[in-house]
């Protein structure tokens, strides 16, 4: 019998603030409306000539869906500049005119804060997606996009990093006035719903058991990847490395094995013919393969997702059926998902 990832006796912080994402999504699209529609007008009739992003952590993995979201919908080109580039090396790029993005849930890292007033002092549009809306971040930022998560008592970002995917999402989609757009984000909670529902227990046995795995995403895909790979690596012990599709077979996918197995994460867009290839090649090395989304097998493990979605939405409602099984594999690996060791909720860098 597959455990029940849901179960009570397995309920921590995280997977409670995981399961109200949902919610806090529903909160965030009402509220943000206006704000996205009045961000969207402004930036029509003033179009940026690129975008910038900042942030670090998970922050920075909502950061790569929005690249990618305004990269391939937009066409616009988008840099995620180091913090470090002002904070430390005292340089200062040139961002004038720009849409400059920062995501953060606390809104307090001082090297954040630092390329923030850089961007706005060179005349860059200033925007923050942050939890946290009385933070130093939110006072520098010119405009504010607030993620509404509320209080998160775990170390490991969920609820509020669904929640800055939510709303990178709405502001291309009031940007853009894509009416296909528009209509699948009315569908994210419910799409959400559906995906903290989904059991992907199957994977617990293999995904526990190993010390090292690559997770794979291409394109929007490739931030829920890097948000995978980074809380197996925090909540778990594990080490996992999230990888391109494409990048895999350019040498790195050479360690995997037996014991070095691969998640990957797929959605039903231009990339699926190529992840679907890469599963087969990868199989027929022996390499032990799960698979989640659109992918086809075969595979070792094969877990379901949320079907007839917009494929912008897919990676989202994938996070939201991984973080259970997440904490599954933490607990099963003798770890508190909440209190990862040496790490704390408000991390300050320079």
């Amino acid at each position: 019998m597959m455990p029940d990832l849901n179960n009570p006796a397995s309920m921590t912080a995280m997977l409670s603030e995981a399961r109200e994402a949902p919610q806090v999504v529903a909160r965030l699209l009402e509220r943000n409306a206006d704000l996205c529609r009045d961000l969207g007008d402004r930036l029509r009739a003033s179009p940026p000539p690129f975008a910038v992003t900042c942030a670090r952590g998970s922050s920075d993995n909502a950061a790569t869906f929005v690249k990618y979201l305004l990269e391939i919908h937009s066409g616009l080109v988008t840099a995620s500049v180091g913090p470090s580039v002002t904070s430390v090396y005292e340089a200062r790029p040139r961002m004038r005119d720009a849409l400059f993005l920062a995501v953060s849930q606390s809104g307090r890292s001082p090297d954040i804060l630092n390329l923030a007033q850089a961007g706005r002092d060179d005349g860059a549009l200033t925007v923050a997606l942050v939890n946290d809306t009385t933070s130093p971040l939110a006072s520098t930022c010119e405009v504010v996009l607030p993620l509404h998560a509320g209080p998160e008592k775990s170390v490991a970002a969920t609820k509020s990093f669904i929640a800055a995917l939510a709303a990178g999402f709405q502001l291309v989609a009031h940007w853009s006035k894509d009416k296909e757009l528009l209509a699948a984000l009315d569908t994210l909670p419910d799409v959400l719903d559906k995906a903290a529902a989904i059991d992907w227990s199957p994977a617990l046995a293999e995904l526990s058991e190993a010390n090292n795995l690559f997770v794979v995403g291409r394109g929007v895909g490739f931030a829920a990847a890097q948000e995978v790979a980074l809380k197996l690596k925090e909540t778990s012990g594990i080490h996992a490395e999230a990888m391109s599709a494409a990048e895999l077979m350019h040498g790195p996918w050479t360690l995997a094995g037996d014991h070095f197995p691969i998640l990957v994460l797929s959605q039903r867009d231009e990339t699926l013919n190529g992840v679907n290839d890469l599963v087969t090649k990868l199989n027929e090395q022996g390499v032990p393969v799960v698979v989640a989304g659109a992918a086809e097998g075969p595979a070792s493990v094969m877990l379901p997702s949320v079907e007839n979605v917009h494929p912008y939405l897919a990676p989202i409602a994938m996070i939201q059926s991984f973080y259970p099984l997440v904490n599954a594999i933490a607990q099963a690996r003798g770890r508190n998902p909440d209190n990862p060791p040496r790490l704390r909720k408000v991390t300050e860098t320079v």
